[in-house]
């Protein structure tokens, strides 16, 4: 598909995404426990990031993919607070220590970096082939957030049941404990996956399925190759640190499920309708920010109310 970005744009991109993972895995090689402090500190910095690149797309390519960038991260790392939710209850269930917690995210980052660069490779092909697929996806989202709406109250499938997972402990050898903070250990002669590998496997199948929904998206704001992968990748960057910043807090937010459902039905209608009118994106990204910021302000406000009448 045609691109705004030349050879030299992807070249530098890449660079920087393999330094940036060279710095992360530098300062946080030991496996701990990650502070409300340095969580707040490392999101803002990702979002800072995110955003001098976006001054950068301006300076660069002008208005109009600045704006699709910046529509496209909004509207990915709104999704990735459902992958946060996710997250609590899968190393819930896999009783992952919390100082354990931080190194299976990080291997989990670079594996969904890895799957999302194939999925957008897949679907840009497949865009370029087959225009009509849009409508697809168009659909698609569209079902997902009317299903996220009114299935808003039922509570998470369980990780362990996931295919994937399941074909995974069917057929590699798990031991049933930890083993300090090692992906595999050596036992009578054997090697053996720990449940830290286990828990490993577990999210990068649940970021799978968030992947359907969330590449489908990103295209229905823009089909450039290049701003579809980098909003993705800034955004998936921010995933880690967020966890710890606001993984305790997730169900204080108890309406951002209605946003997030409306954002899908609206991307999705924005999608099936393009072959006869074509949203601007400025008022798509004002349109998704104006529904997850009313509904962020939704449970804040109920939220005070409860405890008000609580007091």
């Amino acid at each position: 598909m045609q691109t705004i970005a030349t050879p030299a744009a992807w070249f530098w991109f890449a660079a920087l995404i393999i330094g940036l993972l060279a710095l992360d895995l530098g300062l946080h090689r030991q496996s701990r426990e990650i502070g409300f402090r340095e969580a707040l500190t490392w999101s803002l910095g990702w979002i800072g990031l995110a955003l001098l690149f976006n001054g950068f797309v301006y300076l660069k390519f002008g208005s109009k993919p600045a704006l699709e960038f910046l529509a496209g991260y909004v509207v990915e790392k709104a999704l990735s607070v459902d992958n946060i939710f996710v997250f609590v209850v899968l190393f819930q269930a896999f009783a992952v220590p919390r100082h354990m917690q931080h190194r299976v995210l990080f291997w989990g980052i670079i594996g969904a970096l890895l799957m999302r660069g194939l999925f957008i490779a897949g679907g840009s092909a497949l865009l370029a082939q087959f225009h009509w697929i849009l409508y697809l996806f168009g659909l698609f989202l569209l079902l997902t957030g009317i299903r996220l709406l009114v299935r808003r109250h039922a509570q998470p499938a369980d990780p362990k049941a996931n295919p994937l997972y399941r074909l995974f402990t069917r057929f590699v050898p798990t031991a049933s404990h930890y083993s300090e903070d090692r992906f595999f250990v050596l036992a009578d002669g054997r090697w053996l996956a720990t449940p830290l590998f286990a828990s490993l496997v577990a999210i990068e199948a649940v970021d799978v399925v968030f992947a359907l929904d969330s590449i489908p998206a990103i295209f229905a704001i823009t089909t450039d190759p290049f701003i579809v992968l980098t909003s993705n990748v800034f955004a998936i960057f921010g995933l880690r640190t967020m966890f710890f910043l606001l993984g305790g807090a997730v169900e204080r937010f108890k309406h951002l499920s209605i946003g997030l459902a409306l954002v899908l039905i609206f991307v999705g209608a924005k999608l099936i309708v393009s072959g006869v009118y074509q949203v601007p994106v400025t008022a798509s990204l004002v349109v998704i920010i104006t529904l997850l910021g009313s509904s962020i302000l939704a449970s804040v406000w109920t939220r005070r109310g409860r405890s008000a009448e609580t007091a």
